[in-house]
């Protein structure tokens, strides 16, 4: 059985409350029941962390225990070099999810630097982009 690890970054585990406008109304952990259900024969793992340390540790332990991940790294992926760093040490492929459109956002956000290290990224799709993350790492 596949196995793929979904991390989101900081203030992802607010998803319903924050800004509904861009992120929309439904929690992650509501959202991750109906993501598991579409993907039955996959084992579809979730963590979140605020810390950026914590982050660059779950994919480094992923990398010996998962086929690949699918991570919104939120706003790190503005400014961490350590998680695109890390992304490129580990031997599993990372798709890179953002829930809005970061190129249409502010000049601030529009650059990513750990998209530079994943072999896809996903944005502007809502939530729908972590299933075509699943997708993609499982080539369907």
């Amino acid at each position: 059985m596949k196995k793929i690890l979904i991390i989101n970054g900081p203030n992802l585990n607010l998803l319903g409350q924050r800004e509904p406008e861009i992120y929309g109304n439904i929690s992650f952990e509501s959202f991750f029941k109906d993501l598991t259900a579409e993907f039955p024969e996959i084992q579809l793992d979730y963590y979140q962390s605020n810390h950026e340390g914590y982050l660059i540790d779950k994919l480094q332990e992923a990398d010996s225990q998962y086929d690949g991940v699918v991570m919104n790294p939120g706003a790190y992926a503005h400014t961490s070099i350590a998680i695109a760093d890390c992304i490129r040490a580990i031997d599993i492929p990372v798709v890179e999810v953002h829930i809005s459109d970061i190129n249409q956002r502010e000049p601030y956000r529009r650059h990513s630097y750990t998209a530079e290290a994943c072999v896809k990224c996903i944005t502007g799709k809502g939530l729908e982009g972590y299933a075509l993350g699943v997708r993609e790492l499982l080539g369907i």
